[in-house]
């Protein structure tokens, strides 16, 4: 049996279609039983536990071969990340308490990163499950492909997409939700002592500009990409309702700057570093 959390999303659906196709048992571990009443029906085992629940995850995760753990973004942290250190003490007990087999972390490309920025909040909580006395992979993917659909509405209405990636001929590592999903499919499928590092991104990078010439032949249209301004993203994100925009930016910082990279440069596809 393989437990997964955020089954309802992109990357735990398709990680349980895939088990589900290599006739392997599956627990949905989901906030609203409503929500896995679909995944019930095929043939999964439910379990209800919100994130933040540690005696309901340990009880989520009992008795389960692996773990699969993806955990809420939250794009507008406060200051310290007290949330993040919260998320990691909840699962370090939980994961005590049930002692899987294996477990596989959604992390993210960058979590090795010493500056402090949005995906900071991984490497506080791989630095306390890398604690564990269990075998744990932890999964860096690059950007998120998906993160383009976004852009679909700037697009087809203006022909113009804002991007916050710079230079837009800057190439930026990216992954498919649907690879991600395949490989902690994998990875939960096999046997390892330790922990692990898994990196991953697609067979190339991709630069905004060709994002925009994508966009231009799907639609037909003409479409190219604007940076937007460096000295906007504070106000902006601000009139957007973020109360604490510095982590976000220092994020995109990072990515535009080059310092939130992979631990082995360019992935390749799929590179592991041990730990």
């Amino acid at each position: 049996m393989f437990a997964i959390t955020g089954i309802t999303g992109n990357v735990g659906g398709e990680l349980a279609r895939t088990l589900l196709a290599a006739k392997q048992p599956v627990r949905a571990v989901v906030r609203d039983m409503g929500k896995g009443a679909a995944w019930a029906e095929r043939g999964c085992d439910l379990a209800r536990a919100d994130i933040g629940d540690a005696a309901a995850l340990a009880a989520a995760f009992q008795g389960v071969e692996g773990v699969f753990v993806l955990v809420p973004p939250n794009f507008d942290p406060e200051p310290g990340f007290p949330e993040a250190h919260a998320t990691a003490g909840t699962l370090r007990f939980a994961l005590e308490q049930a002692r899987p087999g294996r477990v596989v972390y959604l992390s993210t490309i960058g979590a090795q990163a010493t500056q402090t920025n949005l995906l900071s909040q991984h490497t506080i909580i791989e630095r306390v499950l890398g604690e564990l006395p269990i075998p744990i992979a932890f999964l860096r993917p690059g950007w998120f492909m998906e993160n383009s659909s976004w852009d679909v509405a700037p697009a087809r209405e203006r022909g113009v997409i804002p991007s916050f990636l710079q230079p837009l001929d800057k190439p930026v590592p990216m992954a498919a939700t649907a690879d991600i999903g395949r490989v902690a499919a994998e990875l939960l499928q096999e046997t390892w002592k330790g922990h692990r590092v898994v990196e991953l991104e697609g067979p190339q990078r991709v630069t905004p500009n060709e994002i925009a010439a994508t966009f231009a032949d799907l639609l037909g249209i003409p479409v190219r990409m604007e940076a937007v301004p460096r000295d906007t993203w504070e106000p902006m994100f601000k009139s957007q309702g973020m109360k604490n925009p510095t982590p976000r930016i220092r994020m995109l910082d990072g990515f535009n700057e080059g310092w939130i990279e992979f631990e082995s440069g360019q992935a390749a596809l799929e590179r592991e570093k041990s730990r």
